[in-house]
């Protein structure tokens, strides 16, 4: 039986209790919370786990196995750190931390330790997503060319980091579990329209080393709320839209061929010219079916308590989590910048 402890029971807090107190093989021992009135709430609710406002209580429990921190992204390099060298696996919220120098560490001390370092992108564990990336990976879409996705709808306005920290951090962790190959720079524009505040819509633009092109648009500031995402391949290309009740990926057999030949053109300059013949195929719409009824989340932290018994890594491990906090990190960098290029490689503006 692995001992749970949550630091944090604000707004995911309380799913993140609920599905490790409903899931197999795993305690919640403790919750902790600054608040005396939410924590309130957790002994209304669950009269059997232990609450308190110092969350060094559950670093100290030896019940306590693994502790889940739901936190504002500012506290949770710290949070996370200090529970590791506790000698407790580590289930941390997104975005990882504030940005990679932290994340590097964190990676480092658990790997260092052997504990599991472990990143909730809840999405990566919805059927929707899984699919795609089988369709992605079993070579059914062909050569990936692109990855397009909309995340926009009317606030919730954040004052502690702008869109690209909290609706894209969605979409960059779909697309690193679907894409088989990072990014290599990434560019953003953005623009805060309440005076003093982060940037409340924003574009971003991911290149890579392959003919492979990534665009994420986020926006606090739209009067509807869309969450399509547009993967194009050379043989299929998929439509995933998350607000569908039902058929949220649909998987389109359309596409072009493209045939073209370089002749000279007799004129003896050595200049070519070039021929080319763009064919549109059109076929069939379908919707593979999906597992709608298992809650994402409950996958997800049963795949974490999993890991900690069979002693395997976690499918988004600190790695993943690294991974998209760079990108996080970049597309704030070239904001600042208007847009120029950051090189990932480089950890720098490109020329």
């Amino acid at each position: 039986m692995i001992g749970i402890g949550v630091i944090g029971y604000g707004y995911w807090g309380p799913n993140l209790v609920r599905n490790f107190y409903e899931a197999p093989d795993c305690e919640v021992v403790a919750v902790s919370d600054l608040r005396e009135n939410q924590l309130a709430r957790v002994r209304a609710r669950y009269p059997t786990v232990g609450t308190t406002t110092d969350f060094r209580d559950l670093l100290t429990n030896p019940r306590i196995d693994a502790v889940v921190i739901a936190t504002p992204v500012s506290t949770h390099f710290e949070l996370a750190m200090q529970a590791l060298r506790a000698g407790k696996n580590v289930l941390v919220e997104k975005p990882m931390t504030m940005d990679a120098d932290q994340a590097q560490r964190l990676v480092d001390e658990a790997e260092r330790r052997r504990l599991k370092l472990s990143v909730d992108h809840t999405f990566v564990f919805t059927s929707a997503v899984r699919k795609i990336r089988e369709l992605a990976t079993n070579g059914d879409l062909g050569e990936l060319y692109y990855y397009d996705s909309v995340r926009v709808n009317l606030g919730l306005f954040q004052h502690d980091v702008n869109v690209i920290w909290d609706l894209a951090v969605h979409d960059l962790s779909i697309m690193d579990f679907i894409l088989p190959a990072q990014p290599v720079a990434v560019s953003a524009t953005g623009i805060s329209h309440v005076p003093g505040e982060p940037e409340n819509m924003a574009y971003m633009t991911m290149y890579f080393d392959s003919r492979v092109m990534a665009h994420v648009h986020v926006n606090w500031l739209a009067p509807v709320k869309v969450r399509r995402t547009l993967i194009g391949g050379s043989r299929k290309m998929v439509v995933y839209d998350d607000l569908e009740p039902s058929e949220k990926v649909k998987v389109y057999d359309k596409g072009i061929t493209v045939n073209g030949d370089h002749a000279g053109n007799g004129n003896g300059n050595g200049n070519a010219r070039y021929q080319m013949m763009v064919g549109y195929r059109t076929g069939d719409v379908w919707s593979p079916q999906l597992d709608i009824t298992t809650e994402a989340l409950s996958l997800e932290l049963r795949h974490f308590v999993g890991c900690i018994q069979n002693n395997t890594t976690p499918l988004v491990d600190g790695h993943a989590g690294l991974r998209v906090v760079r990108l996080l990190e970049a597309a704030t960098e070239s904001m600042r910048n208007s847009g120029r290029p950051v090189d990932l490689a480089a950890n720098r503006c490109t020329v």
